[in-house]
């Protein structure tokens, strides 16, 4: 019998996951996953995300759904499955659906209102630069697109 209700149960819908972590293993199948027994079979490799514990099943629900959403542009980029943080993950894939956007035209396709003072777009973008190179993600004249790793 699972550890969490049935609410819950399937709430993974049988992505197919794949994890060496008997524990993870278990909490996932509660919730609905079907984990493989091969990395290569798996929509995602589980032990390849970074998850900070303690962790609500809603959050871990939205990390999981992230990595399975817009994958195949993800590998198209990195050449292999990666795991980022869910702005930087819609950024990257905001720019490749579209071969690249200003800076108005991707805050306002996630929904950050043009009269608020926020610098998070600008911030993710500077912490793919960070983790990837300044030419990852490039500017010309006012229009962002992917550049190359």
């Amino acid at each position: 019998m699972p550890y969490f209700s049935a609410i819950v149960e399937n709430m993974l819908n049988n992505i197919k996951i794949y994890t060496v972590d008997k524990y993870w293993a278990q909490i996932l199948t509660d919730l609905g996953a079907n984990i493989t027994d091969s990395p290569n079979l798996a929509d995602i490799v589980f032990d390849d995300i970074n998850i900070d514990t303690p962790i609500s099943i809603p959050e871990l629900q939205q990390i999981i759904f992230d990595c399975t959403n817009n994958m195949d542009i993800i590998v198209k980029i990195f050449g292999k499955n990666v795991y980022l943080p869910t702005l930087q993950h819609k950024i990257i894939v905001l720019l490749d659906k579209n071969n690249g956007l200003s800076i108005t035209d991707i805050k306002n396709a996630l929904g950050v209102l043009p009269d608020v003072t926020t610098h998070v777009v600008e911030n993710a973008i500077y912490q793919l630069r960070k983790t990837y190179g300044h030419e990852f993600i490039v500017n010309n004249n006012g229009k962002y697109t992917i550049g190359h790793i």
